[in-house]
């Protein structure tokens, strides 16, 4: 397959990373299936894609007119075979070893032969369910980061995708306006993660675990300190704190440290229990839609 032979794409999962990859697709011309499982997911992505679409109309990053061609081009839909004939499949579930082995399994029995499957787990790694997929050779990792303000993309392989794959990805990622980051090999949190997750973990040793610092004076660090627009928090309430959280149990399943489960467990009881998820639940380490650390008064600095 060339890329010029990729046209229609399928997103299974419409959570906020698959919105987003949705969106940005069908934005680049691409005809795109937006498949969920559960009706609710789906209903809030069809009020959601609509909303990141006006959000980018605002900044002046699309026109009304490109955004309403864009909005054309997804189809949302509960029914898999409506994703028969896609050419390439985008996956964003919860990140779940077995979920997505059997996601893929059942994907595997409706789409075409030629069709690409990818993965965009920020988390484990593509060989763990790349037979399940029932065409490994045609599989690969496919991980965003944020397609709007941060356009870069991991591809990575696991031993058994074809080199041919990794070029088609790496040509389609161009087409929709992503830099492409190529792996040699299966590699545990990517580039961007791999570092963000160690600034994560510091992060939570230095406030919950030390007691040492506040949320909101490690995020005053980093915005002072590495200039970043958010501190550590303020991502991981964009993220999702319940995406964070899974991440907590599945590390917590292959550490060695009785600590994880327990440190897993209490954040669950702390912010997931209570329905504070981050900024789409309104609370998460901050309230929204105005958070403290957007305030000019935040950082403390002098404004001469």
């Amino acid at each position: 397959m060339k890329v010029e032979d990729i046209r229609k794409i399928l997103v299974v999962g419409v959570g906020k990373m698959g919105q987003m990859i949705a969106l940005q697709c069908a934005r680049c011309g691409y005809e795109v299936v937006a498949y969920d499982a559960f009706p609710k997911s789906l209903e809030t992505a069809r009020v959601q894609i609509p909303a990141l679409a006006a959000d980018l109309v605002a900044r002046q990053k699309m026109t009304p007119e490109d955004a309403e061609a864009a909005l054309s081009r997804i189809h949302y839909t509960s029914h898999p075979e409506d994703g028969a004939d896609a050419d390439l499949l985008s996956e964003s579930v919860v990140e779940d070893v077995e979920l997505k082995a059997k996601v893929f399994g059942q994907f595997h029995q409706i789409c075409q032969p030629k069709a690409v499957f990818t993965t965009n787990t920020s988390t484990l790694l593509p060989s763990m369910w790349a037979e399940a997929t029932g065409r490994p050779a045609q599989f690969a990792a496919l991980h965003f980061l944020d397609a709007f303000d941060a356009p870069l993309v991991d591809i990575m392989p696991h031993p058994g995708t074809s080199p041919e794959i990794v070029e088609l990805l790496a040509a389609f990622a161009k087409r929709i306006k992503q830099v492409p980051l190529i792996f040699k090999k299966e590699y545990r949190g990517y580039v961007s993660n791999a570092i963000f997750g160690a600034m994560n973990d510091m992060a939570f040793k230095l406030v919950f675990m030390d007691k040492v610092a506040s949320v909101e004076d490690v995020d005053r660090a980093v915005m002072i300190h590495l200039r970043m627009p958010a501190g550590i928090f303020g991502l991981l309430d964009r993220i999702g704190l319940d995406t964070i959280w899974h991440v907590m149990e599945s590390n917590a399943k292959t550490s060695s440290d009785p600590g994880a489960q327990q440190f897993a467990d209490e954040f669950k009881q702390l912010y997931i229990d209570k329905g504070w998820l981050g900024v789409k639940s309104g609370r998460g380490f901050y309230t929204y839609p105005d958070p403290a650390y957007l305030r000019p008064e935040f950082l403390g600095l002098d404004p001469q």
